[in-house]
């Protein structure tokens, strides 16, 4: 025990050592992911959610920006400011975000920002992992018979990654 003694751990049993830790999410409690950038790419934040929470409350949750203390640990985002309508619907394997935006307009990290933070939400039919998810972007202006969406993926690095041949064979 000797050895466990420089480490704080004694004979005596346990001991009283203060206040429980707050702000600490319980374990099972739901939660999305919001990616927000760094200095060294996309970082996915963890956001309390209600039970059942998707997509949808996923990109709510990054539309609203990081918060103070998020900022104060220089998390910022590269979606264009302002209040924006973005909505998503699942299927199977997939998310279709409608966005208020035309892609080939947002800054790639905003893409990648919003492409990551859909295919990692909660809620998505086919119980895949999120570089498998497919997020099938429609811009601005898009009607959903005529134009066919962006597919993109959001790989291992937090990036997203045009599905081109997807695309191309269309």
């Amino acid at each position: 025990m000797a050895a466990l003694a420089g480490c704080g751990v004694t004979d005596d049993g346990p001991a009283a050592a203060g206040a429980p830790a707050t702000g600490a999410r319980a374990a099972g409690a739901p939660v999305v992911r919001a990616y927000f950038l760094t200095a060294n790419g996309t970082w996915p934040v963890a956001r309390p959610a209600p039970p059942g929470a998707g997509p949808q409350t996923a990109l709510n949750a990054l539309l609203a920006g990081p918060t103070r203390a998020e900022r104060a640990r220089g998390l910022v985002t590269a979606l264009p400011a302002g209040p924006h309508e973005v909505r998503a619907q699942v299927a199977p394997g997939a998310v279709d975000v409608s966005l208020p935006w035309v892609v080939s307009e947002l800054e790639p990290a905003a893409v990648s920002q919003l492409v990551c933070t859909a295919a990692a939400a909660p809620g998505i039919p086919g119980h895949k992992r999120p570089v498998d998810v497919v997020v099938r972007l429609h811009e601005s202006g898009m009607s959903r018979r005529g134009e066919r969406p962006w597919p993109v993926r959001c790989d291992e690095t937090g990036a997203a990654v045009p599905m081109e041949a997807d695309r191309a064979a269309r």
